[in-house]
């Protein structure tokens, strides 16, 4: 993976976004904290008072329809961040205005839902989806290393860090799986946990609950995909992020990497993070680098954003989709993608749910999936 900036100079991204919330404000801080980068050109509420609130807190227009919002503000790609059941009727609105979409997770609710939208709007191409995952600046390290054959032929990938299609996203890139069947177990099984911190912020009193974890093993065939999630744990310090890829020269686990040198006597050294704007460091409050060996693995596109590693991930996907709009760049993460992804994860629940193993079938995208690591 090179370690340049992958975005061109050509102007800011300018994009638009359907909805509002958590999710949403995660663009708009992109454009209020890189302004040289992207620009928002107004976001579609379907309650007018909704609509007055972010033209106050984030000083753009907002519009009621679709429609308006590409009239109006000529956006190259725009960001659907809606309920997963409405997502396919904005999705195919947006396409019929032959609009670039970057949906958010996941783009259908289920299976059928999936089979549909692909149908309606699969062979336009007008399609991505937000997942951030493979562009987190220590899962693009770990993939240059695996592209620089440091492991030698990847056979197996553990994560214990994010939730369904997420995690999928992330076994699939690191094993470089496309669409091929899967035989998928799983067990579920509830453990008392302490309640960490959620989207609003720390609880207001310790509480012990019980969460669901969920484990399951992926068969591709030839290489294994090992998916471990404890309920809440995105956010959660108990509960840290765990992440093993294993070849035939080596594995990495967390951030040290271990593997066979020239002679075959095993050598180690770790993923080293550079941040800045510590220890007397006047740059920034910024990530600066990723390194191993005294190799630079990721740079951060971002300087001077004081972004964290996931809104770098958040603005590297949708820097990359209007890339893609302009021809100037692959796609980063296609509807095809994503429908398989979702698939998996939906069937990993059917595993655990039917206390038997379940084999994934060739759909309609197979054909399509090419893989984010490309």
């Amino acid at each position: 993976m090179s370690t340049e900036d992958p975005t061109a100079r050509s102007g800011p991204v300018r994009f638009g976004v359907v909805g509002h919330g958590w999710r949403a404000d995660f663009y708009l801080r992109l454009a209020r904290l890189a302004p040289d980068r992207f620009r928002c050109v107004g976001a579609v509420t379907r309650r007018a008072e909704v609509g007055e609130r972010l033209e106050r807190e984030w000083n753009i227009p907002t519009y009621r329809t679709p429609e308006e919002l590409v009239s109006s503000g000529a956006p190259e790609v725009v960001v659907t961040s809606v309920p997963r059941e409405a997502n396919p009727g904005v999705i195919g609105a947006l396409v019929g205005l032959d609009t670039a979409v970057l949906s958010e997770t996941p783009p259908a609710a289920d299976a059928d839902g999936m089979r549909r939208l692909w149908a309606d709007v699969g062979a336009r191409d007008l399609v991505q989806v937000a997942e951030q995952h493979p562009y987190l600046p220590v899962v693009a390290a770990v993939r240059s290393l695996v592209d620089q054959g440091v492991l030698g032929d990847v056979s197996s990938a553990q994560v214990s860090w994010t939730h369904d299609y997420h995690a999928m996203a992330l076994l699939r890139t690191l094993l470089g799986v496309r669409a091929e069947p899967a035989r998928i177990s799983a067990v579920e099984t509830t453990a008392p946990v302490l309640e960490g911190p959620d989207r609003g912020g720390w609880p207001d009193v310790q509480r012990v609950q019980d969460a669901v974890h969920t484990l399951s093993i992926l068969d591709f065939g030839g290489r294994t995909g090992v998916y471990d999630f404890t309920e809440g744990q995105w956010f959660h310090p108990w509960r840290r992020r765990h992440l093993i890829l294993r070849g035939s020269r080596g594995e990495i686990v967390g951030n040290d990497v271990i593997w066979a040198g020239d002679d075959g006597r095993p050598l180690s050294a770790p993923i080293v993070r550079r941040h800045l704007g510590f220890d007397g460091n006047l740059e920034g409050a910024d990530l600066d680098t990723l390194s191993w060996c005294g190799r630079t693995l990721y740079r951060n596109p971002y300087p001077g954003s004081r972004l964290s590693d996931e809104e770098i991930a958040i603005a590297t996907c949708l820097e990359r989709t209007a890339l893609w709009r302009r021809g100037e760049a692959p796609a980063p993460y296609p509807l095809a993608d994503a429908c398989q992804d979702h698939l998996l994860a939906l069937t990993v629940h059917e595993a655990a749910e039917r206390g038997e193993p379940v084999t994934t079938g060739v759909e309609p995208w197979a054909d399509a999936v090419r893989g984010v690591w490309e």
